[in-house]
């Protein structure tokens, strides 16, 4: 067999290799978005998300999950916020005050990396063990701090990549201008928006899908919390506790809240690209 002819046979075997893979994955996505509203639409109606649980709601009887969506909406998005606003100071420190061979900033990013391989389960004992030290008990607050730190990691090693690779010339362009480094920022800023889009669109994906962390520190209650000391349900404990029963109505029931977490993360992945596109016009 000749070189070419060699060649030609290899590039054609990685070919069939890669659009088998393609194809088993985009098998596995069908297979499971199949599943989830197959069986979540036939328990899905009008009362599962507007109507708290009722009396014998989890052994088929009325009510939904209202409280499992809306206890979702305020963890996650109060964590989303918290981490923004921790996370973006950090980033900026690691890659304009601090020089790009720092041993500082190589260790802090060494540091943020094993964090982000760190399992929910790790942060929620973490946050319980914290919680019993302080004689605090399971609540909204809770579930909010756990939940800022198991996203924290996501923001900073998201947005740091998207930052470091920010051209340098910029910088010092502004540097040269005679801009201060808090000037420098709102330039930067705008350069890496899609950046800072992404890392908020990863990161709440992490928190409305996480179970195991906000079992620990939020717990689980039937009704909406009005305050940061009550407990507060969410959509993946609510599909958790409901799967696990005997009774096929209430397993339905959970396949219909797995079917209403799927289309919010769905719709903020929609919201989070056309963020990412709008931002991309502002890169240079």
């Amino acid at each position: 067999m000749s070189i070419a002819r060699k060649k030609r046979f290899i590039e054609t075997v990685a070919k069939i290799f890669m659009w088998a893979a393609m194809f088993i994955v985009f098998g596995f996505v069908i297979s499971v978005l199949w599943t989830i509203f197959s069986k979540g639409c036939k328990a899905m109606s009008w009362d599962m998300i507007t109507k708290l649980p009722g009396g014998g709601f989890y052994i088929g009887k009325e009510g939904g999950f209202l409280n499992a969506i809306v206890g979702s909406l305020y963890i996650v998005g109060a964590s989303t916020v918290l981490g923004l606003l921790i996370s973006i100071p950090v980033v900026f420190f690691l890659n304009v005050y601090l020089t790009k061979d720092s041993k500082l900033a190589y260790v802090a990013r060494m540091a943020f990396d094993v964090l982000f391989g760190v399992p929910s389960i790790v942060y929620g004992a973490f946050g319980f063990t914290i919680m019993i030290y302080f004689g605090l008990r399971t609540s909204l607050l809770g579930g909010i701090i756990v939940i800022t730190l198991l996203i924290i990691p996501i923001f900073i090693r998201t947005m740091d990549e998207a930052t470091r690779n920010f051209p340098r010339d910029i910088l010092d362009a502004s540097f040269a201008l005679g801009a201060t480094r808090w000037e420098t920022l709102k330039v930067v800023v705008r350069q890496i928006a899609p950046g800072i889009a992404t890392a908020t669109l990863l990161s709440i994906g992490r928190a409305i899908g996480d179970a195991a962390s906000v079992m620990f520190a939020a717990g689980y209650t039937d009704s909406i919390p009005t305050s940061l000391s009550q407990p507060a349900a969410t959509l993946p404990l609510a599909v958790f506790f409901q799967l696990s029963s005997p009774i096929p109505e209430v397993v339905d029931r959970a396949y219909a809240a797995a079917l209403v977490l799927t289309i919010i993360v769905f719709v903020l992945s929609i919201c989070g690209r056309f963020i990412t596109n709008r931002f991309s016009k502002n890169k240079v």
